[in-house]
């Protein structure tokens, strides 16, 4: 999809006056931290004799690649959907069903999760992005549910109740099942994405898509094919989600139709608003908060929810850009006050 320059250097000039210089440098040293903290867990889990700190990360690592695909459309793109768990959904439920019926193949399964979803965004997509704000929230979500039902009909593959993985998803000699396998694939694939999402913001369909979600109709004049542009994100991103949602049925070796609900879709978005919409980085600072708290706060109570629902409003009504947006201010403030002090000297 050709984009005309006048279009980029108007998104570009656009953008520069509603972001921080300084996000850039922020979300690439956030980035370099995420990966270092990656890259260690496996050897703190093998040297302290704690494995299950290796499936919480994985588990973390899973939810930050949803996270990340949702933020393509809502926060780079402004595209506020309530049923991108549908895609999720779909990767797991692809996976269990050929796993179902004695496919263990990886490939089969990656390339099944990533066709039906899109294929799925590509249709869905079409109704969708015909409209805006309230109505594209409320068709998302009735798309969504629709699965739901679906799923929970489906009495052969375990209804309401789920079913579990007959196979996990096998790629020649790896398998996924393997508590280490799973994490270092996790790992790896969401390494790729925050180095990707970082270059991604810069590209032309990144500057676009900023263009787009601050002023589409300046955009459309430009004679940029907004639609055609949103639905191609769309698809990307539900083809991203898809990948998520197989690796998760690898590591609660169970399919659900609650990977599908409203909820599941409420969580990530949740994940993207805490941390910092827009920035990749944050979604994946929002999943590691969101998860560790939820972990932290059922270890203390039971009524757990009681507790975490407060804790959000909070941290919404505090800081609205969420923690990326929050540490670059620190960082900021940081950064000005030995040059403040000098100039008071």
């Amino acid at each position: 999809m050709s984009i005309p320059l006048a279009a980029r250097r108007t998104a570009r000039s656009t953008l520069s006056s509603h972001e921080p210089a300084a996000r850039a440098t922020l979300a690439g040293r956030m980035s370099w931290l995420v990966m270092a903290a990656l890259i260690a867990v496996p050897l703190y889990a093998q040297a302290t004799q704690q494995m299950f700190l290796l499936t919480l990360v994985t588990r973390i690592a899973i939810l930050a690649i949803a996270a990340m695909s949702l933020d393509l459309i809502l926060g780079v793109g402004g595209l506020v959907s309530f049923g991108h768990a549908l895609f999720f959904g779909l990767g797991a439920y692809a996976t269990g069903m050929l796993a179902q019926h004695g496919v263990s193949s990886g490939w089969l399964h990656l390339l099944c999760a990533v066709a039906v979803s899109a294929l799925v965004a590509a249709v869905t997509g079409a109704i969708a992005l015909r409209t805006r704000g309230i109505a594209f929230i409320m068709i998302t979500l009735a798309f969504a549910q629709m699965f739901y039902f679906f799923a929970v009909g489906l009495r052969e593959y375990g209804g309401d109740d789920g079913f579990a993985l007959a196979a996990g998803s096998q790629f020649g000699a790896v398998q996924l099942t393997d508590p280490l396998t799973l994490y270092v694939v996790s790992a790896c694939l969401l390494m790729v994405l925050l180095a990707f999402g970082r270059h991604f913001l810069h590209t032309a369909m990144g500057l676009t898509l900023g263009g787009i979600r601050i002023n589409e109709c300046r955009m459309q004049a430009l004679g940029i094919p907004t639609t055609q542009c949103k639905r191609a994100v769309y698809v990307v991103a539900a083809a991203l989600s898809s990948i998520a949602g197989m690796l998760f049925a690898n590591l609660t070796q169970f399919v659900a139709p609650s990977y599908l609900s409203w909820t599941m879709s409420g969580d990530l978005i949740v994940m993207v608003v805490i941390g910092g919409a827009g920035t990749f980085i944050g979604a994946v600072l929002g999943t590691f908060a969101i998860v560790l708290a939820e972990e932290g706060l059922k270890a203390v109570t039971e009524h757990w929810m009681l507790v975490m629902g407060p804790l959000i409003v909070v941290a919404v009504l505090v800081n609205r850009h969420g923690l990326a947006g929050l540490l670059e201010s620190f960082g900021t403030r940081m950064g000005r006050g030995p040059r403040a002090a000098g100039e008071q000297v």
